[in-house]
Order: C-alpha cells, then structure tokens, then sequence
C-alpha cells in the first residue's frame, strides 16, 4: 500500500567508478540534476541534433562519455544502434572475413571516440597510404596539404571530398557530421587528420565523471588543433594557482593553473569515501559546488581551455626538474613503430624510462633490416633491438622540442598488447600507471640498475 515516491532532482541516478587510472577506482554519486545539467550543456554544442541523427553506442555504458552521450542523443529524438568494438568496423577481431562491420551498416550521423581508437585508425590508414604506389601516395599527401591549406582559411574542398577522402570517410559509414572525442587528449596530428580524411568537425571534450562528463566541447566550426573549447552552459571554469609546479593564474600571455570546475554538473561525492569528497569538493560562499581536476590548463585569449599538464602525471627528477610523462607519450604515441607506450621517471634517478608495446610488422621490418632474426619474444626481448628503437623514439623526441632530460635512455618491449583485460588499461584504454608500475618492477629495477637479492 506504500505510495510510490517519484525521484527528486537531488536523488541519487548512477553511481559510476570511474577508470581506476591513478589508483583505486573512486564511485561517483551522480544525481538527476547532475545529469539533467551536464547534457542541456553538451547538447547546446551540437548543431542541428534532432531525429534524423543516427548515433553509434559501442564504448561501456559504465564509461561517463557514453553513458552522458547517449543521454544527449534520447533527449532530443536521436536513434541509437549498439555495437561494440570488437564488431564496429570491417576489419574488427570479430567481423568475418568479406562480412561487414557494424558501423558500414548503420551509417551513423554521430559518433563519439577515444583517442586511443582514433589513434589507431589513423596510423591504419597511414599504412594503405604507405602501401600505395608513388603516384597514388603523392596524389593522396597534395591532397592532404591543400585541404590543410584551405581549412585554415575557412573554406571547404568538395572535389577533394568526393574523389580522393571518400574511401577512408566509409570507414566511418560515410554520413558521419560530427565527431566527439573524450577520454583523454587527442594528438593535434590525429586531430587534424579526422578533420580532413573524414569531411567532419571533430569536438574535442572536456570532463570528468565527477563533473557528469561535461566541462567544455569545441565549437564545431574551431578547427584549431590541441584545445578543448570553452566552458558549457552549464558550468563555470577557473584556474588555481599551483606553486609546486609553477602555474599561476596571472601568468602572461595565458593564465595558468589547476582547473576547477563549479556548477550543477558537478557531483555529490564519493560513495563512502568523505575523507577523499572533502579533498576534491568544495562549496563557495554562493552556495555553488566546486571540484579541483587535478589537470593543469591554460586559458586563451578567446576564452578557451587548453589541458596542458596533470598534477600526478609530474615527476620531479633527482636534479630538480619536472618531467610531464604524459608529455613525453603524447610526442612519441604516433610513431608507426609504437602501439602503446608508457613513460615512467623516478624522484631518485635523473632520466627517464619507457614501457613500449611495439607495432609486430614494423619492428619485424626493423629487426630484418638489422639483420636481427628470431621468434616475436626473442626479438622484443634483445639488446639490440631495443637499442635501435629508442634511437628512433630520441630522434622523435627531438623534433617534438623535448627537452633533453625529457627524452627516454632507457626502453622495455612488451611482446603482449595491453587491454583491459589485462587490467593494465582503463576500457577507454587509459594507461593504469600504478598497475604498469607493478607490472614491470624487475624491469624498472633492470632499467634503473638496482641489485636485486
């Protein structure tokens, strides 16, 4: 006979975990409101959304850029196919062979995407590009060069669209209009190629489970590269100072400082866990709710956030210098040779180290060239080739303008990829530093040269 109460703004909708990637998952209480708040904000960024969109759900549900993505497309009349990313293209694990995959049926209009899967469409696409024959090739990079050209210039190239980009844009289904990426930073050279080979804007995000997954989304005509927009409607962004690391908000010509986020969006806590609410929460004088990110960002003149670094990412060397590892990886991510890498520095040594899952074809290609035979184990493990390799990864580094403290003097190849399954990543395939860290301790110890009894 109890009467069925109907929820209220504040009650509590998901309580989501979120990655684990710098520790122990931490269960986020997300409200109604919360939700409510973050979805009118991110929808306002989309242009057009409405019931002809067709939006394709593969990432985990339990992941907040899914589950706050899906919430925007059943808000506004958007149809939804599921699939998953084993399935999604032509080529995944589990399409056969000559079949289609999920997205080449569906045809979506929407689609949101880690840089991890981003990354890796890109560099199979740079590999046909690599295959092709030199005419093909040097048709394909000109092409390339002059849409950069005519990007920049706010024009648009629909010959270039049509006769040279439409293959790689039916990877994607050939209808996509917008792409969003969220998780993690997307590299300005990834970033730039989805702009150009997919005919599409690609809004960059930023957010945290704890701000319901809204925070800021490039506006869809912003085709500048390594920026996440401005803030959203539904919330207020400002920088701290971090005198440890040497960011200040007055800082010329861009404010610096540790990213606090405030608003409706942002949420009501860690479930039973008040010593680590109380740490990451505040409310302010007014009243509002205000969470410290733990990211360190800089804002631009026209008012939007750059991620520049995160406070656990900075390792401060036996020298005194601060190395940013995030920084170190995002500049050597997109050689062809590197699948995954990991970049580790201690307090009590003065270089760093890195952890590589090498590309198979490429370092195979590597060690022929070198004269270097034996099974995938035996080259992964040798001397020699890992020598060779992170020859490559230094002169990388130098051209990405790492400072030389920066640049990796030692190396590790994994033979075995990383995955989730593994629990060395996250399911949005964020690196697990902490689970990596214990993972490779006999190697740290090798690399770092300390005696073990």
């Amino acid at each position: 006979n109890k009467q069925q109460a109907r929820p209220v703004p504040s009650d509590i909708a998901v309580i989501m975990y979120t990655s684990g990637s710098t520790g122990v998952p931490k269960g986020v209480m997300i409200s109604h409101c919360n939700l409510i708040s973050g979805i009118t904000g991110m929808a306002e960024r989309i242009p057009h959304l409405g019931e002809k969109d067709v939006y394709i759900g593969y990432l985990p549900l339990a992941h907040v850029l899914e589950l706050s993505a899906e919430l925007v497309c059943l808000s506004h009349g958007c149809r939804i196919g599921y699939s998953s990313p084993q399935t999604l293209a032509d080529q995944s694990s589990k399409i056969k062979k000559g079949s289609k995959g999920d997205i080449t049926v569906l045809r979506p209009t929407l689609m949101a995407a880690v840089p991890e899967i981003m990354d890796r469409i890109y560099k199979n696409v740079m590999n046909k590009v690599n295959e092709m024959s030199s005419f093909q090739r040097n048709l394909f990079i000109l092409a390339y060069n002059y849409k950069m050209d005519q990007i920049s210039k706010g024009c648009t190239t629909p010959l270039c669209d049509s006769l040279i980009f439409r293959k790689v844009q039916m990877l994607l289904g050939g209808r996509i209009r917008i792409l969003l990426c969220g998780g993690a930073p997307l590299s300005a050279v990834t970033q730039r190629f989805m702009n150009i080979c997919f005919c599409c804007p690609v809004g960059q995000g930023y957010g945290l489970t704890e701000s319901s997954g809204a925070g800021t989304i490039t506006d869809v005509w912003d085709y500048t590269t390594g920026r996440v927009g401005a803030p959203l409607v539904c919330c207020e962004i400002k920088l701290l100072n971090w005198e440890e690391g040497g960011y200040y908000n007055t800082d010329k010509p861009y404010p610096r400082g540790e990213i606090l986020i405030g608003g409706q969006n942002v949420t009501m806590g860690y479930y039973k866990n008040d010593a680590r609410t109380k740490k990451d929460f505040f409310v302010d004088e007014d009243g509002q709710r205000w969470l410290h990110t733990g990211d360190i960002g800089e804002f631009h003149a026209d008012g939007c956030l750059k991620i520049i670094d995160r406070k656990k990412d900075l390792v401060k060397l036996q020298a005194g210098e601060y190395v940013s590892l995030g920084k170190v990886e995002a500049a050597l991510k997109n050689l062809p040779l590197v699948d995954n890498i990991c970049a580790y520095a201690s307090s009590f040594h003065s270089y760093v180290i890195v952890f590589v899952v090498p590309n198979q074809k490429e370092l195979i290609e590597l060690a022929r060239k070198k004269g270097f035979k034996g099974t995938w184990e035996e080259i992964c493990n040798s001397r020699e080739v890992e020598k060779e390799v992170l020859k490559v990864l230094a002169e990388a580094a130098r051209a990405a303008n790492l400072e030389k403290f920066e640049i990796p003097v030692k190396i590790r190849l994994s033979p075995d990829p990383w995955t989730p399954e593994t629990g060395l990543v996250t399911d949005a395939f964020k690196l697990k530093r902490k689970e990596l860290t214990v993972h490779y301790q006999a190697d740290i110890d090798r690399m770092y040269e300390k005696r073990v009894n």
